[in-house]
């Protein structure tokens, strides 16, 4: 048992898994990772033996094994080829036994650097130049798991200087960070965003990391602190960057505070790298094009790869995940925009006409780079609204 749970730890971490999912069934027991956004199932453990493999994980995340009714979170860290790997632990019960679900994060195989990122040249300077300001609003926005923390951890590694207070109130702490405080939400003992942000600015803080906006209370007070000289990073989840501005309209911020406030809103997505050894050239279909938006004209000229699929990239054609953006500036033609009423289509279309594409648009330019397919463009960015 203690074998199976090390063996499945280290298979995960060498895969370059996100996620370790075990599920119960009727008659078997499932086990799937997700690597590269994907979820792949791998080789299950015996169904009788489903309920120590639960209870293994539970006791090395300090949880109650007795408790198998209601839902329990832990955590843990172990070692795997010389690397600290931290792993969250969520349990749930379902109808025919217990489902886990770890994540791990593996701190050394994220590089928390800027320019690392893959933002192109213009837009890199741009986010410096936002970063740089002594107050104001940066939003990161996106769905669950599209590299937001990733994103924010590198603003914050750009901004660290011994000169400067940084604070973060997150839940939870994913990665450890030298030289910033770090503060873990706890729901148990009602330590909110919300307690902690007020806290916190009575610490005298240069700079504050909100991991998430989830209410008006949170979203007033982070307004009210960018606005005192406070420069405010945090996320949000938006579809794209213009929708974020709709959001806090609708948790009742006053136009003229977001104007005033808000630095930038960036929209991002993982989309899926091609498999370096597999890279294929391939003609794509009048269909697929109409989607992308290419015209015949551009399309002559554009190459567009895919992954055959290998051993190296175990079949899928693709290894690795990169991500594309979408930039909203918050200039005064947007905020004089946004205090005038202006839809969130007005916004979008002016956004447009200053060069800001949308995340289509940058996945596109990563397509044809030869950096991914376009059907991945397709599945993670195209939402109707280019």
């Amino acid at each position: 048992m203690v074998r199976f749970v090390d063996l499945l730890l280290s298979q995960a971490v060498k895969s370059r898994a996100s996620d370790v999912h075990i599920e119960p069934q009727e008659h078997s027991t499932v086990v799937r990772m997700r690597i590269d956004g994907v979820l792949r199932n791998m080789v299950p453990p015996a169904k009788k033996m489903q309920a120590a493999v639960v209870a293994r994980i539970k006791i090395i995340a300090r949880m109650d094994i007795a408790e198998r009714r209601l839902p329990q979170d832990g955590r843990f860290k172990m070692k795997v080829s010389g690397r600290d790997i931290d792993v969250r632990v969520s349990v749930i019960p379902t109808i025919y036994g217990e489902k886990v679900v770890m994540r791990i994060l593996d701190a050394s195989a994220v590089k928390h650097d800027l320019d690392q990122l893959g933002l192109e040249s213009e837009r890199l300077e741009e986010f410096k130049s936002m970063l740089s300001r002594p107050h104001g609003i940066v939003i990161v926005t996106g769905p669950t798991g599209s590299g937001k923390s990733t994103t924010l951890y590198s603003a914050l590694s750009y901004l660290r200087d011994p000169t400067k207070n940084i604070t973060t109130v997150e839940d939870p702490v994913e990665y450890r960070l030298a030289g910033v405080n770090q503060i873990q939400v706890r729901a148990e003992i009602k330590l909110d965003f919300a307690k902690c942000l007020r806290a916190i600015l009575r610490q005298d803080p240069d700079i504050v990391l909100i991991g998430e906006i989830r209410d008006k209370e949170t979203a007033d007070i982070a307004i009210k602190a960018s606005l005192t000289g406070h420069l405010v990073l945090s996320t949000f989840h938006t579809n794209d960057a213009p929708s974020a501005i709709s959001r806090l309209l609708y948790m009742e911020i006053e136009r003229y505070l977001l104007a005033s406030a808000l630095n930038v809103v960036i929209a991002q997505r993982l989309v899926r790298k091609i498999c370096s050894h597999c890279k294929e050239p391939v003609t794509l279909s009048e269909e697929v094009l109409k989607r992308l938006g290419i015209d015949r004209e551009r399309s002559a000229d554009a190459v567009f790869y895919r992954g055959q699929g290998c051993t190296a990239c175990g079949g899928s054609g693709y290894s690795g995940r990169l991500p594309i953006f979408e930039f909203l500036v918050i200039d005064s033609d947007i905020s004089e925009r946004i205090i005038a009423g202006d839809s969130e289509a007005q916004i979008r279309a002016a956004a447009r006409q200053k060069g800001y594409g949308g995340l289509l648009e940058s996945g596109i330019k990563k397509a044809l780079q030869g950096l991914t397919t376009a059907e991945e463009i397709i599945s993670v960015a195209f939402t109707g609204k280019v």
